[in-house]
């Protein structure tokens, strides 16, 4: 066990504060005559409150006495479908009158500490995982009120409580500027990668004049086609490529020992400009269905089906996995190389590929498709056969000096996420500012609390002040430079 620095006290949450689960909800609550806004799980977010939709609920004025929000009270995501937002906090500021709240949020209230350091004490424990690591639940995560109340804290005193606010939202501050100027850059940086690989592949890097030109008539909406340089054409894909669906699992047949297994693609493994083959399942089909679907080197993989901004997406098979083939949801284009380079046609279905698809898609409830029928009919932009080449070169050489600058920006974004951790982790074990030994006690506190409660204090481990202030240590101090 750590030692606790000078003045600091180890406790439980429920030693200073009082800790309670939210009111449930019930078909009987949804009207009545004392309609109170309500706050839930989905009204916290990592940065604070979500007030867009708060709903509405009928409460008793009694239970209007229990579960009213009030200023400095913290609000936590009791349970989850994601372990990592267990425990996710935000601290209620009068936002609404008359706010109440439900049983998905846990309350802790306190008046014996200072709640902008009890709400970055909470948020620090959720963001490493401790309240994930101790909550409860197989799918759904519960982090329970009763282990709440109990959960250990080393508490300093209320001045030096102030102290660390001060300097731990100073420095957060600076790296919330960092990280979101850094994702402002990585999300800049993908709009570029798109646009360089949409231009190029449409002849708009080209110094020649670019023309209207005109594609067969198909009975479907190609929407505006981009204008071409002399000497390019458009051409319907099934024209100049061969096109086929996957393989549809049959869980009958699985057990046929007559059946061969597969490696094969699914959606989750075909992604926008890469394939993603950390986890590829296998399925078992027949020996002459295996040879049928086994993906050759420069076949463009294409998704079928998903959310409708995916439809389309897709990049190229590099004989990665022996023997693989694709399902059902997965179209190959074998295009013919003498006509398309096929990382031309996988960059252009990315981009005007994957907003043709999204014009003649269909939506289901939940998922969008396109058949096999349509994708053959998508317009692809063919440039003549002596320019592909230094073509494809021009666009992998800008697309390398992108990645490059986006390797940069994320390495930044990882190092300022470190940073993040280390600042939280010295403000919560006393070496992110200096101890007072002027500073009351944390004991202290607690000790007057206690007096005022039947129940025995726990015991608690505590160390008195020294006679001089303990300093910041230097690695701490090169750490937040």
């Amino acid at each position: 066990m750590t030692e606790l620095p000078p003045g600091w006290a180890r406790c439980a949450l429920q030693d200073f504060s009082e800790v309670r689960l939210g009111r449930q909800r019930s078909p009987k609550n949804h009207n009545g005559s004392n309609m109170r806004p309500y706050l839930r799980a989905a009204n916290v977010g990592w940065q604070g409150l979500l007030l867009d939709d708060v709903k509405f609920m009928n409460f008793t004025e009694a239970e209007v006495e229990t579960y009213r929000l009030q200023r400095g009270d913290i609000v936590l995501s009791e349970a989850s479908g994601s372990a990592g937002e267990v425990g996710k906090p935000a601290l209620w500021n009068d936002e609404i009158d008359d706010c109440c709240f439900q049983n998905t949020l846990i309350r802790v209230r306190t008046q014996d500490a200072n709640p902008r350091f009890l709400v970055h004490f909470l948020r620090y424990e959720a963001l490493r995982g401790a309240f994930a690591q101790d909550s409860r639940g197989v799918g759904i995560h519960h982090l329970g009120a009763a282990r709440l109340a109990k959960w250990q804290i080393d508490l300093p005193p209320l001045p030096e409580q102030q102290r660390i606010v001060d300097a731990l939202e100073d420095h957060l501050s600076r790296l919330d500027f960092v990280e979101s100027s850094l994702r402002n850059v990585i999300a800049r940086l993908s709009i570029l990668r798109d646009k360089i690989t949409s231009m190029a592949t449409t002849g708009d890097v080209s110094a020649a004049s670019r023309v209207a030109a005109k594609i067969s008539e198909a009975g479907i909406d190609d929407g505006p086609l981009p204008l071409l340089p002399a000497g390019w054409r458009w051409s319907r894909l099934g024209d100049i490529a061969h096109v086929v669906g996957g393989v549809t699992k049959d869980s009958k047949k699985q057990n046929d020992p007559e059946y061969v297994s597969v490696p094969y693609l699914r959606v989750a493994n075909v992604q926008r400009g890469r394939l993603n083959l950390t986890d590829v399942s296998t399925i078992r089909v027949a020996p002459k269905k295996a040879e049928q679907l086994l993906l050759k080197h420069g076949d463009v993989l294409l998704n079928e089906g998903g959310d409708r901004d995916k439809l389309g997406r897709g990049w190229i098979w590099e004989e990665q996995i022996p023997g693989c083939i694709h399902q059902n949801h997965v179209f190959r284009a074998r295009v013919d190389q003498s006509v398309l380079h096929p990382k031309l046609l996988a960059w252009h279905a990315n981009g005007f590929g994957q907003r043709w698809c999204e014009l003649n898609g269909k939506q289901s409830v939940n998922l969008a498709s396109i058949s096999l029928s349509k994708i053959k009919l998508l317009p692809v932009a063919v440039p003549p056969p002596e320019v592909q080449l230094d073509l494809v070169s021009h666009i992998e050489e800008r697309l390398s000096m992108a990645d490059a600058a986006l390797e940069t920006a994320e390495a930044g974004l990882l190092r300022a996420k470190a940073l993040r951790r280390a600042v939280l982790r010295s403000a919560f074990s006393g070496k992110l500012v200096e101890q007072d030994p002027s500073d009351e006690p944390a004991t202290a506190l607690l000790d007057r609390l206690m007096s005022t409660r039947p129940a025995k204090a726990p015991r608690r481990q505590t160390r008195r002040p020294s006679a001089a202030p303990q300093r910041e240590s230097q690695a701490v101090q090169e750490t937040l430079l």
